[in-house]
């Protein structure tokens, strides 16, 4: 059984009020995002899909106490996407870093990274 970590709804900047369609819930295995009033649509994207995780935040978004994630992901659906205006957004980061290690740990999911040292290669022209 799945057991909800976090949930919360996409902010609009000035005094950070819950007036979008968009919601986020993150469970112990997957994360949803919920958009749409008229036409309702649900992606998930599996934790173990998830590869990086960054934390944004502009001037205003800083005044009203709120924050961006950027979740790098192979997920085939959402790809790379982004967890718009929501609060406690270092908190939030912390969670998910957290789950989506505990998920690829669990999987035995690993990813390689290619790293070259581009002044061995002076003669690129």
């Amino acid at each position: 059984m799945e057991k909800e970590l976090w949930s919360d709804r996409k902010r609009v900047v000035f005094f950070s009020l819950p007036l979008s369609f968009t919601k986020y819930r993150l469970t112990t295995n997957r994360l949803f995002v919920n958009t749409g009033f008229l036409t309702q649509r649900e992606d998930e994207v599996r934790l173990y899909r998830i590869t990086d995780v960054s934390l944004s935040r502009t001037l205003m978004q800083r005044v009203f106490g709120l924050s961006t994630i950027h979740c790098n992901s192979s997920d085939k659906t959402l790809g790379n996407f982004d967890i718009i205006n929501i609060k406690d957004g270092e908190e939030v980061k912390e969670i998910l870093s957290q789950s989506v290690e505990r998920e690829r740990i669990a999987r035995r999911v690993s990813t390689r990274e290619n790293m070259i040292d581009v002044s061995d290669y002076d003669d690129w022209d």
